[in-house]
């Protein structure tokens, strides 16, 4: 048998609700942002608000620029680089075939 509560089921503050509730919106307007995919975004600021340059493109990640014919370049990825690339980088050949000899001798028991 069911009781005679009337708000079973429904949280405290729900309800219909309306403009008249809650208030005025604040008004908004929607910028088209295009990356260099082509995708479109219009993410909407609040009207007094300060539009920025760039947005980035929710679908690919790239950042989105206003100008639909020349978008922002997407960032430059570089590659991983191993423990050894980066030793290459900081040190010439003549240096390493010098390290090599010296850890060959203290191994050979020379040093």
């Amino acid at each position: 048998m069911a009781s005679g509560n009337a708000i079973r089921g429904s949280r405290v503050g729900a309800g219909p609700m309306g403009e008249a509730e809650r208030g005025e919106s604040a008004p908004r307007i929607r910028i088209s942002f295009w990356c260099s995919n082509g995708h479109e975004t219009q993410p909407s600021f609040a009207g007094d608000a300060q539009i920025p340059d760039t947005w980035d493109c929710p679908r690919c990640g790239f950042p989105a620029g206003k100008d639909r014919d020349n978008p922002p370049d997407p960032p430059r990825t570089e590659p991983y680089k191993t423990h050894l690339a980066y030793v290459r980088e900081r040190r010439t050949d003549a240096d390493g075939e010098a390290i090599l000899a010296e850890a060959l001798a203290k191994l050979r028991g020379e040093i």
